[in-house]
């Protein structure tokens, strides 16, 4: 019996691995892999994404999600809750961050429970469909299947009630000053929240309208705590309840916009759904959604590689949001979250651009330039009306994070698309230059600590302007991509000049003793006690190991710095051969980032975190090219799984998403302020880009498979290949690539300097 039930184990065994190695050829409808589930087994303490199911469009001006958390916490849905509190508009870009104009609608039965922690409901996985355009959920406590489907600014809600004469729906304005009014001849109820986390003028609010199909009979509002028969409630805590009497299997279908500018704007919202059903808006979101993954077709992988690949193609379609409506004539005019203004023209908002601009900004002028036109005429309106550019928007101006890499943003659009997109550059420019010489209003805008890094070229560690070394990378890359802009737009040779020499200005922090980074007193003096292994003080969410390969202009100067290529390699290979120690003196206990690199098992390689993301391909830059292709692979494979635990740290507003594309197709933006692409190697047998000038980048791999790893040999556009870096101009040209694939690596294909990817040294 032990033999027959050891035989059946084995054979179960065997048909697993073979469904894990099992490759799917050509896809019709990408959405079907998209599991927004993933990442969302996250906490305070352990982020393995730290993100929510967004029921969204592409770039949508309003997400939904299902709220499993108290309002106003960050969390607003984490995988191992089990109770439902009500169905959220938000536009959270991260946890850190939170939400503004929030507000939610939860459907109830039974005695009237208004209140979250008392409406609240169980609610279980195995009953619950979630897909990008699409979620459903049976809340146990009501015997009520709500079900959701979007649009960018408005969407459709179908409840499915039982048989009772205590039905309702709550629609919940939330705290902070709330305003709701129930117009019962019109089975309408309005309202706007104004609960926000910061980074909004006075004035703000989102004004919404829902819409129901079903006449209301019973109609109440509640201030805070107190439930009364007014239609009318404006308080600090507001919201509306409406009831009904249902059948078994009733559905209550309600339409629900909401606006930035004004009720009347939020009217001309729902025009988006117009007369179309829940089924018409589903197929329509479904469309839309086929469509923009489609751009991206993958073939030849496992079935948990393409539910991976698609679910962070999905996270990378996300952010930054719309964050502008269409007027009564069809223009396109924006509530300003600078100055409280309705201004016309574009505006985006919700991402920070220390994670977004090395690879998801990247993505956009490769995959979608001109919507990425669009963003820099947000970012031009942006200077007007705030006198800076942003560095972390959400909605308006935020103080967190270090650099101004906006920069880098503002420059890589220009760089890569010229004219080809209407927006005025001048003032963006001009925006780069008075961001590069001055303080802002607060820490994370313009430059902290502008004078001292003018004056001594980098920010020194004893004047009270912590993480001053990673401002002075990062500042050094920023002054980089602010010249290559100079010299595209014709600057004068001495402004150009200037720019460039402040790119070597992460030359002033290197130390030669510890081959490291390192924070440098005002007066020359490099700071004392060191330890490579502290994380924070001088360095942002990181430590010296993670920030010294933060030059990523000119990894050629690094590489002279550091004794040449061997040392160089060495230096990089103890990254990955330390063990995950760690002093996390500065911030007084171990904060998640920490854990996450130490839990990896990938060494000192903290890829739950940005500033060492681009690090492993770097070994195309000094003659080990077969060691980035192999570490690519490994973290493609090892962070980031089809599991509600598949990050390995925060998704930040889809860069660890756009990582993931990018290295999965291949290559992978190290530089972006440049034209060049750094290979590692592709993780699909066949891949095509549909670009948006109408031609086509094919990359063919057939011999791919988890030993094939390495790049044995490769032809573009037929003809033989051996750079270590792909050009941006050719690749939008339409390009054919083809990879020989093997098990061992070729240690004689990428070596020469000839083949190494653009460092500013050789300019």
């Amino acid at each position: 019996m032990n033999l027959i039930k050891s035989t059946i184990l084995f054979l179960i065994s065997i048909q697993v691995l073979q469904a894990q190695k099992e490759r799917i050829g050509k896809i019709e409808n990408p959405v079907d892999y998209v599991n927004p589930l993933i990442g969302t087994d996250s906490d305070y303490s352990l982020s393995n994404g730290n993100v929510y199911p967004a029921i969204a469009m592409p770039w949508g001006m309003n997400f939904w999600t299902p709220q499993t958390g108290e309002m106003g916490n960050g969390w607003a849905y984490t995988y191992d809750a089990n109770k439902l509190r009500g169905f959220k508009q938000t536009h959270q870009p991260s946890p850190w961050m939170n939400d503004y104009g929030q507000f939610s609608i939860m459907p109830v039965t039974g005695s009237l429970k208004f209140k979250e922690e008392e409406r609240q409901s169980w609610f279980s996985h195995k009953a619950e469909i979630v897909k990008p355009n699409y979620y459903s959920v049976y809340l146990a406590d009501h015997d009520v299947t709500t079900e959701i489907t979007p649009t960018e600014r408005a969407a459709r809600f179908k409840f499915t009630f039982p048989e009772t004469d205590s039905s309702f729906v709550i629609i919940d304005a939330f705290d902070n000053g709330s305003y709701v009014k129930i117009l019962p001849e019109e089975n309408k109820v309005i309202g706007y929240t104004t609960r926000n986390s910061g980074g909004v003028p006075e004035n703000f609010k989102n004004y919404f309208v829902v819409i129901f199909d079903k006449e209301f009979e019973i109609k109440k509002t509640f201030s805070d705590s107190i439930l009364s028969s007014s239609l009318e409630s404006n308080s600090i805590h507001a919201g509306a309840v409406v009831g009904f009497k249902t059948m078994k299997g009733e559905v209550v279908n309600a339409k629900v916009a909401s606006s930035f500018i004004s009720h009347e704007q939020a009217e001309r919202n729902l025009k988006e759904i117009g007369n179309k059903d829940f089924e018409e808006i589903k197929k329509k979101g479904r469309e839309i959604w086929n469509k923009e993954l489609s751009r991206i077709e993958v073939e030849g992988g496992t079935p948990g590689q393409i539910e991976t690949f698609y679910s962070a193609l999905y996270r990378t379609l996300l952010f930054p949001r719309k964050f502008y409506e269409f007027d009564e004539d069809g223009n396109v005019v924006h509530y300003s979250p600078y100055n409280g203004e309705v201004r016309e023209g574009y505006m985006f908002t919700d991402t920070g651009f220390w994670d977004t601009f090395r690879a998801l900004f990247p993505f956009l002028n490769l995959m979608y330039p001109e919507l990425n036109g669009h963003m820099q005429e947000g970012l031009s309106n942006a200077y007007d009306e705030s006198g800076w550019l942003p560095e972390w928007a959400s909605p308006g101006l935020r103080n967190i994070m270090v650099g101004n890499n906006s920069a880098s943003v503002v420059s890589e659009a220009y760089l890569k698309s010229g004219d080809a997109y209407d927006y005025d550059i001048e003032n963006l420019y001009e925006a780069l230059i008075h961001g590069a010489n001055n303080e802002g209003p607060m820490t994370a805008v313009g430059r902290a600590g502008a004078e001292y890094y003018k004056k001594l070229g980098y920010v020194p560690y004893d004047v009270d302007i912590n993480e001053n070394a990673a401002r002075t990378l990062e500042y050094a890359y920023d002054d980089f991509a602010i010249y290559q802009l100079a010299k595209k737009l014709n600057k004068p040779k001495a402004e150009i000049d200037k720019y460039r020499q402040r790119a070597l200005n992460y030359k002033n922090l290197y130390d030669p003793e510890t081959k490291l980074m390192r924070g440098k007193n005002e007066n020359g003096e490099f700071m004392k006690p060191f330890n490579p292994f502290k994380w924070g003080d001088a360095f942002t969410e990181g430590n010296s190991w993670h920030y010294s390969w933060s030059v990523f202009h000119d990894i050629q100067g690094l590489i002279d710095l550091m004794g040449g290529k061997s040392e160089f390699n060495a230096q990089l290979d103890k990254v990955f051969s330390l063990p995950p120690k760690f002093d996390d003196s500065y911030y007084g206990g171990v904060i998640h980032e920490i854990r996450e690199m130490q839990i990896a098992n990938m060494g000192q390689y903290a890829h739950g975190n940005q500033p060492i993301q681009h690090m492993i391909y770097l070994y195309n830059y000094s003659g080990e090219p077969w060691k980035a292709q192999y570490w690519a692979r490994e973290t493609l494979d090892r962070m980031y799984t089809p599991t509600p635990d598949g990050y390995s740290g925060d998704e930040d507003n889809g860069q660890t998403s756009a990582w993931y594309v990018f290295s999965a197709l291949g290559f992978y933006p190290v530089a972006p302020a440049t034209d060049q692409y750094v290979l590692g190697a592709p993780l699909f047998e066949k891949v095509t880009l549909h670009l948006d000038n109408g031609n086509k980048v094919i990359l063919n791999a057939p011999e791919n498979s988890d030993e094939n790893k390495y790049i044995q040999s490769m032809k573009f556009n037929g003809k033989d290949y051996t750079r270590n870096y792909l050009s941006h101009k050719e690749l939008m040209q339409g390009a054919t690539l083809d990879f020989k694939m093997n098990s061992e690596p070729n240690k004689q294909r990428g070596i020469n300097n000839k083949d190494f990817p653009y460092s500013l040294s050789n300019d």
